[in-house]
């Protein structure tokens, strides 16, 4: 009998997609987030279309850093720890959207980190999170 690494059942490859999806994503691109608010605080400020030097980027720095801790603390808590941190950041990424949409609408913030991939991103990576474990969650209750 040949042992292979492959994953054979849908439930295990949503897991192992959703696995990544947290680990990487959250995790690690969160980790990138506190780097940036917390060290480039003024460039990342900048970059968005808003005013520097507000000690609301190193705040929003420390939630990064948190749901990053969080995020990577998946790689050996996986079930216990996925839908809390995946709500967590679907409810800030998702809010992060509407404060971009709003300043889109109100001051025509058109800044490169304010549209685009960043507005994108904001929308789809929480979908994509909450479909992910929505699935996975029905999976694990028909097991």
């Amino acid at each position: 009998h040949i042992k292979t690494n492959h994953i054979q059942s849908r439930h295990e490859q949503i897991k192992t997609l959703l696995w990544y999806f947290i680990v990487i994503i959250i995790g690690f691109g969160s980790l990138w987030g506190f780097v940036g608010h917390f060290f480039m605080s003024d460039s990342v400020a900048s970059s968005i279309g808003w005013t520097t030097g507000s000690p609301f980027q190193i705040e929003l720095a420390f939630y990064h850093l948190g749901i990053a801790v969080a995020g990577i603390l998946c790689i050996w808590y996986r079930d216990t720890l996925w839908s809390g941190v995946v709500i967590i950041k679907s409810i800030f990424l998702y809010g992060a959207a509407y404060v971009h949409i709003k300043e889109i609408i109100i001051n025509q913030n058109y800044s490169l980190s304010n549209t685009g991939s960043v507005l994108i991103g904001d929308i789809l990576f929480p979908s994509i999170l909450i479909f992910l474990l929505v699935i996975y969650s029905r999976g694990e209750k028909s097991r």
